[in-house]
């Protein structure tokens, strides 16, 4: 990742080189959506085509070969929205690169590549990955029903396990993990910089039998992979950890087309998936770390430990 950092602002021209690179502690590195807006730092857009070709190596270096995919997937959404709507808005090319500090084997630096239904966050300390969430991704259409792409579904897996996972629970089961008859309109924590601790609701991972706890261990599985393979095995055990105190919530409707939310909140970990807006074909999810966002606790302990690193948190 930092060399393929380095290897992006180095292809870039110089005003686009200025653009892209903003000083670690700048407060836009906390500043996130998911929404279509302006944002800072250099667009597909804006780039050539060997400025390009260095982007997606960066974004590649940051994910699992089928993370990048999902990715791109879900970008090309934007080509089927701008086909239902004519909107300007609806454009492949305007997702955003942005690296914070200089990518380097000491002190800190991160990067962020963000645009509609993608924000994607790592942040590095002395040469060790400490974080890679806000995670989002989101999906509209979640299921293409006509067009070009009909039949992409770039967040298949983690709406089908989740229902499959709330579909096998018995009535007393169901009982407890049912925490709402009525979906939420987004996931609950929005783009919040500090992700709030939801109600302890849900039903524990204890509760489940030895097949139900496999596919909700899929589930964290399948969100977690968008990373690369050692990120994702990171937060799998970490999850793992504190799994006695790991519990499913759902909320709205069990069947396809219904509006529906589910969170699967730990200790440490938050994933929250909602699909109600347009029919039920709109997907937002996110994995949260409550402590750790932009690799917070760590940055705290670095500093005390690096006062010359200068910077903070911010």
């Amino acid at each position: 990742m930092k060399d393929a950092a380095g290897a992006f602002l180095s292809a870039l021209e110089p005003a686009k080189r200025a653009k892209a690179a903003l000083a670690f502690n700048s407060d836009d590195r906390l500043d996130w959506h998911y929404v279509p807006r302006s944002r800072r730092g250099v667009s597909f857009q804006e780039m050539k085509a060997a400025e390009r070709q260095a982007a997606l190596a960066l974004l590649r270096a940051s994910l699992s070969e089928m993370g990048f995919e999902k990715v791109e997937t879900i970008r090309r959404l934007e080509d089927v929205l701008h086909a239902m709507s004519g909107s300007s808005i609806r454009n492949p090319e305007s997702y955003f690169f942005t690296v914070f500090g200089e990518p380097g084997d000491k002190g800190a630096w991160g990067w962020r590549y963000e645009g509609h239904h993608l924000s994607l966050h790592w942040t590095v300390v002395d040469g060790k990955l400490v974080a890679s969430t806000p995670q989002f991704l989101g999906a509209n259409p979640a299921d293409v029903r006509e067009g070009p792409q009909k039949g992409t579904r770039a967040l298949n897996a983690e709406e089908d396990l989740g229902r499959a996972l709330v579909r096998s629970l018995r009535p007393d089961q169901l009982a407890v993990a049912l925490v709402a008859k009525r979906a939420p309109g987004d996931i609950l924590t929005g783009a919040s910089r500090v992700a709030a601790i939801q109600e302890d609701t849900g039903i524990a991972y204890d509760k489940l039998d030895a097949q139900q706890q496999g596919i909700l261990l899929s589930l964290i599985q399948t969100h977690a992979s968008a990373q690369a393979p050692a990120e994702a095995q990171a937060r799998l055990a970490r999850i793992k950890a504190g799994l006695a105190r790991t519990k499913f919530a759902w909320m709205g409707g069990l069947e396809k087309g219904q509006g529906h939310y589910y969170r699967i909140q730990g200790p440490a970990d938050l994933i929250e998936y909602d699909n109600t807006q347009d029919g039920a074909n709109h997907i937002h999810c996110v994995w949260r770390v409550f402590d750790g966002d932009w690799g917070r606790d760590l940055l705290d302990d670095h500093y005390r430990a690096s006062p010359h690193h200068g910077g903070g948190t911010k």
